[in-house]
C-alpha cells in the first residue's frame, strides 16, 4: 500500500491509496526496459536522486530495488531517505527520523502541494517521481541534469563551494553505500527481506553559500560511511550543484 499523508490546516490526517508497483521493464519499453537507450547526465555535475520510503510500506521494495540498481551511476548520488510517517502501523523502520521526514514536508510545501507519500523520488530537487517506475527516473535523471554551478573541493576538514550565481544552503550527507538486508518481522512487509544501499544516517547544514568561493567545516562522521555535498536554494528548492567526497 502506499501511504499518502496530507496537510491541513495544523492537523495531519492519513488517507490511504492504492499501491503501485513496477511493471517489468523488459516487457514495457516506454518504462525503461530493455529496447529504450537510457540517456546519461554528467557525472561531472551529478544529479541528486532522493528517494523516500519505508519498510512498512509494501510499494516501496520496488522503488528501493530501482534505486538500488541505479545507484553506482556515475552521473548520478542515489540517497534512500527513511521517512517516519508508517512507523505506527505495525513496524518501526529501523533508518527512520523526523528530520527525513521534515525534509519531504519541504520539498512539498515549496511546490505547494499538500501531501506527501511514499515512495517518492525527488531529482536534483526539481522533479517528483513514483519511485517505481524507472523509466520516469531515468527520464527525470536526464532532463534536470545540471549543466554548470559552482564547484566543490574537500581538503581535511572542510568543503569549499567555488564561486556562482545565487544564494544557497550547503548540506553534508553522510550514507552507508553498503547493500543491507533487513528482515521486517511485521507490518505490510512481514516476511520479506529487503536490501537497502546508500541509507542516509546523517544531513547536516554546514552553513550558507551567498555566490562567492567559501569554505565549511565538515562535520564528524561515522566509520563506513560515504560523504556527499550537495547545494541547495532554498528549503525544498532546487540543487544547484553536488559531488561525492
Amino acid at each position: 500500500m502506499t501511504r499518502t499523508i496530507l496537510a491541513a490546516s495544523t492537523a495531519l490526517f492519513l488517507a490511504g491509496c492504492s499501491g503501485a508497483t513496477a511493471t517489468p521493464a523488459a516487457n514495457n519499453p516506454g518504462n525503461g526496459g530493455a529496447a529504450r537507450q537510457v540517456a546519461s547526465g554528467d557525472p561531472a555535475h551529478p544529479t541528486v536522486i532522493e528517494l523516500y520510503q519505508s519498510q512498512g510500506c509494501s510499494s516501496c521494495p520496488p522503488a528501493d530495488a530501482v534505486v538500488n540498481k541505479i545507484a553506482d551511476r556515475p552521473d548520478v548520488i542515489a540517497l534512500s531517505f527513511a521517512v517516519t510517517y508508517w512507523d505506527d502501523l505495525g513496524w518501526k523502520d529501523i533508518f527512520g527520523s523526523p528530520a527525513f521526514t521534515a525534509r519531504q514536508w519541504d520539498y512539498a510545501h515549496a511546490a505547494g502541494r499538500g501531501s506527501v507519500a511514499t515512495p517518492q523520488v525527488i531529482v536534483n530537487g526539481r522533479q517528483p517521481v513514483l519511485g517505481s517506475r524507472e523509466g520516469e527516473l531515468n527520464d527525470a535523471i536526464a532532463r534536470n541534469a545540471n549543466k554548470s554551478g559552482p564547484e566543490i573541493a574537500a581538503s581535511g576538514n572542510q568543503v569549499t563551494v567555488g564561486a556562482g550565481k545565487g544564494d544557497a544552503t550547503v548540506w553534508v550527507v553522510r550514507y552507508d553505500p553498503r547493500t543491507i538486508n533487513v528482515a521486517i518481522r511485521a507490518g505490510e512487509n512481514g516476511g520479506r527481506s529487503i536490501p537497502h544501499r546508500n541509507i542516509v544516517k546523517q544531513l547536516v547544514s554546514v552553513g550558507q553559500w551567498h555566490g562567492s568561493s567559501a569554505s565549511f567545516a565538515l562535520p564528524a562522521s561515522q566509520a563506513g560511511l560515504q560523504t556527499a555535498v550537495l547545494v541547495q536554494q532554498g528549503k525544498g528548492g532546487p540543487i544547484i550543484a553536488a559531488r561525492k567526497i
